[in-house]
């Protein structure tokens, strides 16, 4: 397996529009994740310019254990630029032949496709590391006290992210392998949430149950927006085992059907 996550990542070496895409998503990662308490600092000069007054450290925002939960669905937000470059990787494949000259040179379908998805599985990995160590600095930094083990009862939201980020990775290349052509496939990534949406307010009235079940539905319920809280809502602020299997569902059929189309098609 390792020989094959080898075989793809070579390919994505010399490819300098994956380093800039990379690259920007991971500098996007660090600076969005970690500029919070700078924005709430601006907010509150710019109430106080109106004459009211707000006192940012008491919004725990990077307190643990508000800290897990705040960065984990924050940066979910961020993951459609892996997708996209997930997108633009599959794709290629087929635009350029190189899918047709790794099958030449002995790659079966089978092989050429999780070499993909391990590819997945390590940006995902990277995404969720890099997110973990953003929240223990900034944590450290900005929290008063570390209250241990209380500080990290969050911390089960980083599994979950993780999954969050490859199901959703899973679904981009689910997508590049049935349309192939980048530009469509990018348009209907984008769309993906609207076209959800709009089948969710058709039959949320007659079948409500069934909204959980829906695949970007399931991917977001695993980190649930946590902000709320700050305004005395109720939220829910942990991992449900139901919302992992149905994501963990979804990420197996979408590799599935990547994989059938792949063995049925022509390349």
């Amino acid at each position: 397996m390792l020989h094959l996550l080898k075989v793809d990542l070579k390919k994505l070496a010399d490819y300098r529009t994956f380093w800039i895409i990379c690259g920007l998503y991971f500098f996007t990662l660090c600076m969005g994740a970690a500029s919070g308490m700078e924005f709430l600092k601006w907010l509150a000069r710019v109430i106080d310019g109106f004459g009211q007054h707000i006192n940012i450290s008491r919004i725990p925002l990077y307190h643990f254990p508000d800290i897990w939960q705040n960065l984990a669905w924050s940066s979910g937000i961020l993951k459609m630029g892996l997708a996209i470059m997930t997108v633009i990787s599959i794709t290629n494949e087929y635009t350029y032949r190189t899918i047709r000259q790794n099958i030449i040179d002995g790659l079966s379908r089978e092989q050429f496709l999780l070499s993909k998805v391990m590819t997945n599985l390590v940006l995902s990995v990277l995404s969720m590391v890099l997110v973990f160590l953003i929240a223990i600095v900034t944590g450290l930094i900005y929290s008063p006290a570390l209250d241990f083990p209380y500080g990290f009862t969050g911390i089960a939201f980083y599994p979950a992210y993780f999954l969050e980020v490859f199901t959703f990775l899973s679904f981009a290349l689910m997508l590049g392998i049935f349309i192939q052509r980048s530009g469509l496939t990018i348009i209907l990534l984008l769309s993906s949430y609207l076209i959800e949406l709009i089948i969710k307010e058709n039959i949320e009235e007659e079948v409500p149950w069934m909204i959980a079940y829906f695949p970007l539905e399931s991917i977001m319920n695993l980190v649930p927006m946590p902000f709320a809280r700050y305004a005395f809502q109720e939220i829910r602020d942990y991992v449900t085992i139901g919302s992992v299997a149905i994501a963990l569902g979804w990420a197996t059929l979408f590799n599935y059907f990547a994989y059938l189309k792949l063995k049925k098609s022509d390349i």
